[in-house]
């Protein structure tokens, strides 16, 4: 039996013993993942993309099961210019919102506070508000009873009622939303701050020091508290970064993490923004992190595949108890800050991995792989997502 399933099965099947925060209203076994494709997937093509693609692709997403997705960015357009139509975005997820069974939150990376302020200042074009923040969510109810192929450390890869469904594709443990009201007021809008774990990347990507990069943070964080947005944090390069080499100190990661949390973040996301890590150095960042007080329920992970260790470096964070993953569809990606760093992990091969552990994501991973085929074809790139790929073609055969 493999020893890595096991612990991790066990891992899975063990109730949490704190109050989640936010969000974290499922059971131990569930991992939510955060779709990046309409954010950070496309930020960096050179090929110009249409308002009506960006809003299809952010609509047959939301179609997937998938309940948390970045849909834009308010920064100049001049620093980035796919983003520069994301006030049209959020306008139109307010006034014409998909509508699905559960709701969703839809992200926003902010830059400074002129980016939250343009954000707030929709809101109160359209007259919306956010459902108000609750510190601490109930303790989710353990995880239903194990199969025995959990048991035994591997959960099976595909239905046995459907071959092209995986196994936890339909998990009766997570529910589904019986609010009331319309699917406007029951999504939400989410916004993203940004911090580095180097000075050189710093420097580079927000003009400023690390230490004044969390000063400039505090306003947004507080006016978000105001409008009732949800923050994410993001500690970008935190296994390696293209300016200082591959050796990021972790002990700078987990203070920088911890900030983020002290200062209002709901959540932070760890990034490894160049695809240079290695197992060795996530399962010491994560154990750092640990050291440093921070707890896997308030850590995500953020991984590019430049060298191919991304999935593998996600099962050191399963097995470490974290629960939250960022991919991109189709594997879309690439940090223009970083030369010669692909693409995010891609959320089919995500989606594939954890089904294949036992878990449950909610996402169905057929719909999944057909919005990769469809917007990599848009953009005209290759689809990275090989599990996607794979799926497609033995259901055409």
């Amino acid at each position: 039996m493999n020893w890595m399933n096991l612990r991790l099965a066990r891992q899975l099947r063990q109730p949490a013993s704190r109050c989640f925060n936010t969000s974290r209203t499922y059971t131990a076994d569930h991992v939510r993942i955060v779709e990046v494709g309409a954010r950070d997937g496309l930020q960096n093509e050179k090929q110009a993309i249409s308002l009506e693609n960006k809003l299809e692709l952010i609509r047959r997403l939301s179609k997937t099961g998938v309940t948390h997705i970045e849909a834009g960015s308010f920064v100049p357009a001049k620093w980035v210019p796919q983003m520069a139509s994301t006030a049209e975005i959020l306008t139109d997820l307010i006034q014409k919102p998909p509508v699905e069974a559960r709701p969703i939150a839809y992200n926003y990376l902010v830059p400074n506070i002129r980016g939250i302020e343009n954000l707030v200042k929709i809101f109160e074009q359209n007259n919306h508000t956010n459902p108000p923040l609750q510190a601490d969510y109930p303790t989710p109810p353990p995880s239903p009873q194990a199969t025995p192929e959990q048991t035994q450390g591997q959960g099976p890869i595909t239905s046995s009622h459907n071959p092209n469904q995986m196994s936890s594709a339909s998990n009766p443990a997570v529910p589904t939303s019986n609010a009331t009201g319309s699917q406007s007021d029951r999504n939400t809008t989410e916004i993203s701050l940004f911090a580095a774990a180097t000075e050189s990347f710093s420097q580079r990507n927000t003009n400023c020091s690390i230490a004044e990069s969390l000063h400039r943070s505090l306003p947004i964080i507080e006016l978000a508290r105001k409008h009732s947005v949800r923050v994410r944090g993001y500690v970008s390069v935190a296994l390696g970064c293209p300016y200082e080499g591959p050796d990021v100190d972790p002990h700078k990661v987990a203070e920088l993490t911890a900030s983020l949390l002290e200062m209002g973040c709901d959540e932070v996301s760890v990034a490894d923004t160049t695809g240079m890590g290695t197992v060795p150095k996530t399962r010491k960042l994560l154990q750092t992190l640990k050291d440093a007080g921070v707890l896997m329920e308030d850590v995500a992970l953020h991984f590019h595949d430049t060298y191919g260790q991304a999935l593998v470096n996600m099962v050191v964070g399963l097995e470490a108890g974290v629960r939250v993953f960022d991919s991109s569809v189709g594997g879309l990606g690439g940090c223009p800050y970083s030369k010669g760093a692909t693409g995010n992990v891609s959320t089919e091969d995500t989606v594939h991995l954890l089904h294949s552990l036992g878990c449950d994501t909610g996402i169905d991973l057929v719909k999944m792989a057909e919005v990769g085929e469809w917007i990599t074809g848009v953009v005209g790139k290759a689809n990275e997502g090989r599990a996607g790929k794979a799926m497609l073609a033995r259901m055409r055969d």
